[in-house]
C-alpha cells in the first residue's frame, strides 16, 4: 500500500506525448478558444460577468477533465488515482488547516506589497458580485470559487502536471514550473498572479506531503471561500 501511494514521485505511465497534448489543450484550446471566443458569447448571452465567468469555468472544467481522462488515463487503462484522487489520512487535516492559514496570510502580504507598485485587490468578478449581492449570485460565486475551480485545477495542475514534472525534474523544479503554469493561465487577472503563484507552490506541497490531491482541493477551496466572504463584506 505504501509503495502504491509513493511511487508516483519516482515514475509514471506517461510520455512527452500526453504532457504536450494536455498543455496544448489548456494553452491553445482553453485559453485561445474558450476564454477568448466562447466566454464573450456567454457574457453577451447572460449579460453578467459573474454568471458568464462561472459558466466559462464549468466549460473549462469539463474540457480539461475529459482531456485528462481520454488523453492521460483511458488509453493506458489507468484509474483516477493516478492523478491523485485517492484518500488521505485523517491526521493530515491539521496540515490542511495550517496550509490554508499560511496561504491566506501569505497571499494578503503579497497583495499588500504589490499594491505599492499599482496592484489592486479588485477584478471584474469581485466587482460583479459586489454590485449584485443576491442569494443566487453568492451561491453561483461559491460554487465556482469553492467547488468547481479547486477540483479541476488541482486534478490538472497538481495531479497531472506537477506529477509529470516531479518524476522527471524533482520536487523543486516541479513545484516552480507547475506553479508558473498555474499562474500564467490566470491571465488577465494580473492582480492575483503573485498570490496564484504562492498558491501553486502550497498546493503542490500539499500533494507532495499527503500523496493525494484532495488536501490541495480543500486548501484551495477554503482559501477561495474566505476571500470571497471578505469580498462580500468589504
Amino acid at each position: 500500500m505504501t509503495d502504491h501511494l509513493t511511487h508516483w514521485k519516482q515514475r509514471d505511465n506517461w510520455t512527452w506525448k500526453e504532457f504536450v497534448a494536455l498543455l496544448l489543450l489548456e494553452f491553445v484550446f482553453v485559453i485561445g478558444f474558450i476564454k477568448f471566443v466562447v466566454k464573450p458569447v456567454y457574457a453577451q448571452w447572460l449579460g453578467n460577468e459573474l454568471y458568464s465567468g462561472t459558466l466559462t469555468g464549468l466549460t473549462i472544467a469539463i474540457v480539461l477533465m475529459l482531456g485528462v481522462y481520454f488523453i492521460g488515463l483511458r488509453p493506458k487503462k489507468l484509474s483516477w488515482s493516478e492523478v491523485g484522487l485517492r484518500s488521505f489520512p485523517a491526521k493530515d487535516w491539521w496540515r490542511i488547516l495550517l496550509w490554508t492559514f499560511l496561504l491566506i496570510i501569505g497571499s494578503t502580504i503579497v497583495m499588500i506589497l504589490t499594491s505599492y507598485i499599482g496592484n489592486t485587490f479588485e477584478n471584474s468578478k469581485t466587482e460583479s458580485i459586489q454590485q449584485n449581492v443576491t442569494v443566487f449570485s453568492v451561491f453561483i460565486a461559491f460554487a465556482s470559487a469553492v467547488i468547481i475551480s479547486p477540483i479541476y485545477e488541482e486534478i490538472f495542475y497538481r495531479g497531472f502536471i506537477y506529477r509529470w514534472l516531479r518524476t522527471r525534474l524533482g520536487i523543486g523544479w516541479a513545484m516552480f514550473l507547475s506553479a508558473s503554469l498555474f499562474t500564467i493561465v490566470h491571465i488577465p487577472t494580473y492582480n492575483a498572479m503573485p498570490a496564484n503563484f504562492l498558491g501553486g507552490i502550497i498546493f503542490a506541497w500539499a500533494y507532495e506531503r499527503t500523496n493525494s490531491v484532495w488536501p490541495a482541493v480543500w486548501v484551495h477551496g477554503l482559501t477561495n471561500g474566505l476571500f470571497l466572504l471578505l469580498t462580500l463584506v468589504m
